[in-house]
């Protein structure tokens, strides 16, 4: 049903293969349009708009993130937390914060 393609990348102009499984696997994921930039550039993008692998055990990316630090609200520990604390609500430490999260 599908047949391999050649294109065009938009971004380095070098030609790529749209094959045959890609677009069996796009058509599979609701995707309508076509890819216009070849795998390297694909992956470049995602990487540069924050999509791509994350760099470290929390789940966030390590670059271009600012963390803040605050007071916990249970222990009293310094955390450092993800968000600018506005002091109207708690902020709790990594370990007091799961111990929360499974009540």
């Amino acid at each position: 049903m599908y047949q391999d393609k050649t294109k065009v990348c938009k971004d380095c102009d070098r030609e790529f293969v749209f094959s045959a499984s890609e677009q069996e696997f796009f058509a599979s994921k609701g995707f309508t349009n076509e890819p216009g930039r070849c795998p390297a550039c694909r992956a470049a993008k995602k990487e540069q708009s924050g999509f791509g692998r994350r760099n470290n055990n929390s789940g966030y990316r390590n670059s271009d993130r600012q963390m803040f630090e605050a007071t916990c609200h249970s222990c009293g520990n310094t955390a450092t937390v993800p968000f600018q604390p506005s002091g109207d609500k708690p902020v709790y430490c990594r370990d007091c914060f799961q111990s929360r999260r499974s009540y």
